[in-house]
């Protein structure tokens, strides 16, 4: 890399001449105070720089690089290139990712196949972000970030590093936690935040983008555009403490069947109907925070408003009815479990495992 920059250092007295500047007359008024710049200016000459070594005893003399060559060479050599070939890397990985990530959500064979077993997590953890089908595994990431390694030309070394960091986002991605500190949520806008909004049900034929920058989802338009995403993660979280009380509690035969959703939803279908009317306070473990979110949305026209509510009332009642149809036992109330983050988890699971394929995100086939 000194060679090379001494090579470059041949076009500044041609680049100079065509602006006006003297460069040859420069130099000579430099040489005294400034050697080394007149020796730049010059075309890279430095006649008083050089080395003495001894080749089959005989003592040579030639040429030396100027202390600046080589604290650039090596500036370059070190950093620059490592950060281009990263950048490089990036890119590849980021683009295979995006539009192998997408085929699997836009095409209902290689989502049922392969993809719908990480979407099984409707609340990622940060183990989960490697919770997927082995062919999946092997072609998004293994083949996505192999690729990207051989196409930069990275050393062993960088390739280490490369793996580690596409290996630590993508967990950090799926954690669940915006954490203030944590550096990886703020050098990109993709984060555990951007990604969790795809693997709801609601997002998840958005935020493809995977793992490190967000500029496909941004270019291709399918970056989420809803708007805060508060009140829908309050009503899901709602949702499942409902599901958790309703199979807590004992059901008579003589309760009716959709007791249990028509009574849950009856403050949805009061909103539909008039849209200006307060959304009643949450019971429960709910905060002011959700009162304000569903104000929110019952004056957010454009984004959909009072409708947002009736269908997530819609998704609650099917939640309900999967509940009914699953052959778990439901946990009494004198079960230890009742009530517990076991009961929560199972609940969950029972609901969400028993939606239908509009709900995951698959295209319906005409």
């Amino acid at each position: 890399w000194a060679q090379r920059i001494r090579i470059a250092q041949r076009a500044i007295p041609t680049v100079l001449t065509t602006i006006g500047v003297d460069a040859s007359g420069l130099a000579k008024n430099l040489a005294g105070s400034f050697p080394a710049a007149a020796g730049a200016l010059a075309g890279g000459q430095y006649p008083w720089l050089l080395q003495s070594f001894t080749v089959a005893g005989q003592d040579i003399t030639a040429p030396a690089f100027a202390a600046w060559e080589l604290l650039a060479a090596k500036a370059v050599y070190w950093y620059l290139v490592p950060a281009l070939q990263f950048g490089l890397a990036i890119l590849v990985v980021d683009t295979w990712q995006y539009f192998w990530h997408r085929a699997m959500h836009m095409n209902k064979w290689l989502y049922t196949t392969f993809h719908s077993r990480h979407h099984r997590l409707y609340v990622p953890y940060a183990y989960g972000a490697l919770y997927n089908h082995p062919f999946e595994g092997f072609l998004l990431d293994t083949l996505g970030a192999g690729l990207a390694y051989l196409v930069a030309g990275m050393t062993t070394r960088q390739g280490m590093w490369f793996f580690t960091c596409s290996t630590i986002k993508t967990v950090d991605d799926h954690c669940g936690y915006a954490l203030p500190w944590d550096p990886l949520q703020h050098i990109t806008s993709n984060n555990a935040g951007y990604h969790d909004v795809h693997h709801q049900s609601w997002g998840i034929k958005t935020n493809f983008s995977q793992p490190f920058f967000t500029f496909w989802d941004r270019a291709l338009g399918t970056v989420w555009t809803g708007g805060d995403v508060s009140a829908r993660y309050e009503r899901a979280r709602l949702a499942a403490q409902k599901s958790v009380d309703a199979a807590a509690a004992p059901i008579t035969q003589s309760q009716p069947a959709d007791s249990l959703s028509a009574k849950d939803t009856a403050p949805y279908a009061a909103a539909r109907v008039q849209v200006k009317a307060p959304p009643p306070t949450p019971a429960g473990k709910a905060t002011a925070q959700a009162v304000s979110s569903r104000e929110q949305v019952l004056t957010d026209r454009d984004a959909g408003g009072a409708t947002v509510l009736a269908e997530e009332a819609a998704e609650e009642r099917e939640a309900q009815r999967t509940l009914r149809r699953s052959p778990r036992k439901k946990l009494s109330s004198a079960t230890p479990q009742a009530g517990s983050l076991k009961g929560l988890r199972d609940c969950v699971n029972g609901s969400l495992h028993g939606r239908g394929g509009a709900v995951l995100g698959v295209e319906s086939s005409r």
